[in-house]
């Protein structure tokens, strides 16, 4: 792969998805708009260019950028928007920690769950889009480390390390009423099991929480 992919955004079709919660037996389809999405995570090198930080405990321009919480993706999303001339998606709030989301605005964002699990099955309806040690650095074959973005076969759409790797935040509230304000996490990573690293599997974490397998990608329409 070469380094220039890093910031390719790839072409996604719409669709139908149909998402689900293990924790509430819960199903419920979803019709998905078409958008493009960066074909890798986004890595620390263009972090770095957006930002001027490296916040990662394993240092590479070319690993996943790690160790960012769903403000500090929001926040990227927005100042990459900036430097573009594009119209930010956020609009945040400090005072009182809330993000809007203006869905007019061509500007980068955070994929919704449904968009990123359309994404990922990119037409399978599998638990996985190929398998497991071809797609997905994860507990069997990292190493125990993160791995640069690419080094594994995309899905069908050209979506690299849309499972294993770092996990991706989602812009989505996981459950408001039990988790309050908990973000949405898809896709495994390089520290967990098989089982975590498919295409339905969903989890979630405070916004503000940093940690070496947390990563994200962008979308825009």
């Amino acid at each position: 792969m070469g380094t220039g992919l890093r910031n390719e955004m790839v072409a996604v079709p719409p669709g139908r998805v149909t998402l689900s919660d293990r924790r509430t037996q819960r199903s419920w389809p979803v019709e998905v708009a078409p958008f493009r999405m960066s074909a890798c995570q986004v890595t620390q090198s263009l972090y770095a260019e957006v930002t001027g930080r490296r916040p990662s405990t394993a240092q590479g321009d070319l690993l996943p950028v790690e160790g960012v919480s769903w403000w500090d993706a929001v926040r990227f999303c927005n100042a990459l928007s900036e430097r573009e001339a594009l119209t930010p998606a956020y609009r945040l709030h400090a005072d009182d920690e809330t993000a809007e989301w203006d869905a007019s605005a061509d500007g980068y964002r955070l994929p919704a769950e449904a968009e990123w699990e359309h994404a990922c099955r990119a037409g399978t309806t599998g638990p996985r889009y190929g398998t497991l040690d071809e797609i997905a650095w994860y507990q069997g074959n990292s190493g125990g480390r993160i791995h640069p973005v690419g080094g594994k076969q995309p899905n069908a759409w050209g979506l690299y390390d849309m499972l294993g790797n770092a996990w991706d935040w989602c812009w989505d509230i996981y459950d408001a009423e039990v988790y309050g304000t908990y973000r949405v996490l898809r896709g495994g990573g390089w520290s967990d099991a098989h089982w975590s690293c498919r295409a339905s599997v969903r989890r979630r974490s405070h916004p503000a929480f940093r940690i070496d397998d947390v990563g994200f990608r962008i979308i825009r329409r």
